[in-house]
């Protein structure tokens, strides 16, 4: 039996999601930022109404990654009209792959990125695109290893500060 399971979520998952989302935000982005722009950020980014209105857009897909029945990451993707930027109907957005610190380093993250590219590859999409914080140079270096190119630059605006995310794009190949 597989040690990592990858599940598609749907608003049963709510509580495991939210819990998810709070949890591996705060992990990974509290100790560069203030921690009332990480409180404004989270209340309003993964309040119950905005996730429940995420999970049931039919153009966003969740996945859960469990280990010995524990959730320890999450991948949200996004078709047409839900992507938060290009709405390019030959392309599929990855909003937000996170894994508990306690899993860093363990591939959790290659494999949630390699199911990504795989419902990308199904659905007959042209590339995949996401957007990273350009000093999470952790990510960034992990985006790169994996194909992703840098394409574009935006305005992440997290709680009163604005920050640089950097557009990365992988053109899918079949």
């Amino acid at each position: 039996m597989n040690e990592f399971i990858i599940k598609k979520s749907d608003i049963k998952d709510l509580d495991t999601l939210q819990n998810l989302a709070i949890k591996t935000f705060y992990e990974t982005f509290s100790g560069c930022n203030t921690q009332e722009n990480i409180q404004i950020y989270l209340d309003k980014s993964f309040n119950e109404n905005k996730l429940t209105n995420e999970i049931l857009n039919f153009d966003s897909e969740f996945y859960i990654i469990w280990h010995k029945n524990n959730a320890i990451g999450y991948l949200k993707v996004n078709f047409n009209d839900a992507q938060t930027e290009l709405k390019d109907k030959d392309g599929m957005e990855i909003e937000r792959i996170y894994v508990l610190k306690d899993y860093h380093g363990k591939k959790i993250g290659f494999l949630l990125l390699n199911h990504a590219i795989e419902i990308s590859k199904n659905q007959n999409k042209k590339y995949v695109w996401l957007g990273v914080q350009d000093t999470n140079y952790r990510a960034v270096k992990f985006y790169q290893k994996n194909g992703f190119n840098e394409f574009d630059k935006h305005i992440f605006k997290l709680g009163n500060e604005e920050q640089t995310d950097l557009l990365m794009k992988l053109e899918m190949l079949f």
